[in-house]
């Protein structure tokens, strides 16, 4: 069965454009040129993928992008931005976004990172449901994280971390493979963001707690290991 992509662009010859590509490829694509209208496909179909561009009428895509993600729908989500601004891009990352492309674009490209990112959705799909280090425990389908059953509320960003730790549970990730796996390959930015990030994760899961999960591996980078102290 094809995909489903949803198609959010507001400027009528790029929408057309990616909707010609996209079927041609096999994709079954919508289109929906503001906002409001995105959010109501979004709620009432189930998507393969959604290209999302930021500068919409009625509701940015950033604002589509955070209500979505409040909803607990984790569908993929690819940024279309004319925008050059690091802002734009870190705030959408953040907000959940799972890649980005900047207008102008080669289709090649663009093609490329839906396939990735449809890919990515079939192996969380085939998955476990939850992951576990002692009392800490993530369900992946409900996307909740709780220790010693009481929920911990976690950004994005700071949820796909702790993920990405767990999936690697007793084995050390450096800084440039986290970066890799939790920001995208192609991040532009300095590598201590991961060092931000790891505190805030610290603050949240080990902070008041006898047993620390995440590991500091000196001069390597991090680890959640099951025994740690």
């Amino acid at each position: 069965m094809s995909e489903k992509i949803l198609i959010v662009e507001d400027e009528q010859k790029i929408s057309r454009v990616l909707q010609l590509e996209l079927d041609y490829e096999g994709y079954k694509t919508t289109v929906a040129s503001n906002g409001k209208q995105a959010l109501e496909y979004i709620e009432k179909e189930e998507w393969g993928l959604v290209l999302l561009d930021i500068m919409i009428p009625e509701l940015s895509g950033l604002e589509v992008l955070r209500r979505i993600r409040r909803q607990g729908n984790e569908t993929p989500v690819i940024l279309l931005t004319a925008r050059d601004e690091v802002y734009d891009k870190v705030n959408g990352l953040d907000l959940g976004a799972n890649d980005y492309i900047t207008k102008p674009f080669q289709i090649e490209e663009l093609l490329a990172r839906i396939r990735a990112n449809l890919r990515k959705t079939v192996q969380a799909g085939s998955s476990k449901e939850t992951l576990q280090a002692g009392d800490l425990l993530v369900d992946t389908a409900a996307h909740e994280v709780t220790r010693s059953g009481e929920f911990i509320d976690l950004t994005p960003r700071e949820y796909d971390l702790l993920v990405c730790l767990l999936e690697n549970k007793n084995r050390v990730l450096t800084r440039d493979q986290l970066i890799e796996k939790v920001w995208g390959f192609d991040y532009i930015g300095e590598t201590n963001v991961v060092d931000v990030y790891i505190r805030y994760l610290r603050q949240k899961i080990d902070k008041g707690y006898d047993k620390a999960f995440i590991q500091t591996i000196r001069g390597v980078g991090y680890s959640i290991k099951e025994g740690s102290q």
